[in-house]
């Protein structure tokens, strides 16, 4: 029996002192995460705003983006920032697309995801977004990949969820655009 004691003790300390030096470690990194996550963001709305300059903050209400910003070219306002919202294969996503008043995609990024390496991730790199750009005004953003030229086809293969849902996110951010026009 006090062997037990001794041994339940003995763990009890460790998962202690263990439990007190991760507290300790998410105190100091948890600060330094943020202001990563904080920069990230606004590098990102940045590279999005391309030769524009990011201008304040609009209050939007609609379940498909977070915020959005307006774009400015010599104080007018020419276009919006989203912080868009998707599901992908791995779920939640976040993407960056900045776009024209008239619903033209300019440019986007996939942020944050969770999608499989190698497949979905590949909608991470900047030639991804290529597919989706100068669509959204004349020409309609691509509800399949069946709507895209044979280029686009290896992008796309193996990772048909994750398209979907950039590709969802992208057209929703579209007519969000619209719907704004250039009235803030």
């Amino acid at each position: 029996m006090k062997e037990i004691l001794r041994t339940g003790i003995i763990l009890f300390l460790i998962c202690a002192v263990s439990a007190g030096l991760c507290g300790v470690v998410n105190s100091v990194t948890a600060p330094v995460i943020e202001e990563n996550l904080i920069r990230e963001r606004e590098e990102a709305l940045a590279v999005a705003a391309g030769e524009y300059s990011v201008g304040d903050e609009v209050a939007i209400d609609t379940p498909d983006a977070n915020v959005a910003y307006t774009i400015l070219d010599k104080g007018n306002v020419v276009g919006y920032v989203f912080e868009l919202n998707a599901t992908g294969y791995g779920g939640a996503m976040t993407i960056i697309a900045s776009y024209y008043s008239d619903g033209e995609l300019i440019s986007a990024q996939l942020t944050t995801n969770s999608e499989t390496p190698g497949l979905g991730k590949r909608a991470e790199d900047p030639g991804y977004m290529q597919m989706f750009t100068g669509l959204g005004s004349d020409a309609p953003l691509p509800s399949s990949s069946a709507d895209l030229p044979a280029e686009y086809a290896d992008a796309v293969s193996g990772a048909t969820v994750t398209f979907s849902g950039v590709a969802e996110a992208l057209r929703n951010g579209s007519a969000l655009a619209k719907s704004l026009g250039g009235a803030v």
